[in-house]
């Protein structure tokens, strides 16, 4: 299974990617979890301490990493640089792991994405991401920026789905919309959308009828818990039942519909 997560910042993708990934490993599967949004708050999310997430380097950063794999240095622009560098080893290298096994990796923020930055750290990224999309056989769940600079055409085509996280408004249904016209030029046609932050019916009739084209799986209640988990640092599966329940549902559905993919 390879999921990724995207959304609006604040809208609760960090969530559904952290519970997701709990339940994935509760199974017995092995999960890597992915943070490739540049506020990398996944591993708060996942229960990692304070002291232990000041110890975690972003994979972008690693400038001596990047130049050994890709023979040129971070930063560097044209010149000639390997375009397949060596990253099967990264996922153990450069992970941690929780308690509950689930091994997490920070990629860092891609270098000036939005103007198709041609540098090694971009390359190292992409590279690294379509490895652990396409080439393994983890359970990979990928927490994305409100956009999908990392993924690549060749990535996508790995992903069993693809999710936007979004919340009652309309700002964050214009992203959702947006993320879904990008999708769609990177080959992605079938489009999930997870409502949060949900109060009542609602919200979850209103962010139905605007999101044109995309299938709702399911909704995340709003509740203290999650805002509180956040506040003391824990991990969210553990301080927050409710949305352990509510994204064990959305985990069902989501689980159907690949299976039902994979049979046709």
């Amino acid at each position: 299974m390879k999921i990724a997560v995207t959304g609006k910042g604040g809208v609760g993708k960090t969530t559904l990617s952290s519970v997701l990934s709990y339940l994935y490993a509760k199974e017995g599967k092995k999960v890597i979890a992915v943070d490739a949004d540049p506020d990398a708050n996944l591993a708060t999310a996942l229960g990692f301490t304070d002291s232990e997430i000041q110890g975690m380097r972003p994979i972008a950063e690693m400038a001596e990493l990047i130049a050994e794999r890709t023979g040129a240095h971070p930063g560097a622009m044209g010149g000639v640089f390997k375009l397949n560098p060596k990253v099967d080893d990264i996922p153990e290298a450069c992970s941690r792991t929780t308690a509950e096994g689930i091994r997490l990796l920070i990629m860092g923020k891609l270098r000036e994405a939005s103007t198709g930055c041609y540098c090694p750290e971009n390359v190292f990224l992409k590279r690294l991401l379509k490895h652990l999309v396409v080439e393994r056989g983890d359970v990979v769940i990928v927490d994305m920026e409100a956009g999908i600079e990392h993924l690549t055409r060749g990535t996508a085509e790995g992903v069993d789905a693809f999710i936007v996280v979004v919340e009652p408004g309309k700002r964050s249904i214009q992203t959702a919309l947006s993320v879904r016209d990008m999708a769609k030029g990177l080959g992605i046609s079938q489009v999930y959308v997870v409502a949060g932050k949900v109060r009542n019916e609602a919200d979850i009739e209103f962010i139905q009828k605007h999101i044109e084209g995309m299938e709702l799986i399911g909704s995340v209640r709003f509740t203290d818990e999650i805002a509180n988990a956040d506040m003391q640092g824990t991990a969210v599966f553990k301080s927050a039942p409710s949305a352990l329940k509510d994204i064990a549902a959305i985990k069902n559905v989501l689980d159907s519909k690949v299976s039902e993919a994979v049979k046709h």
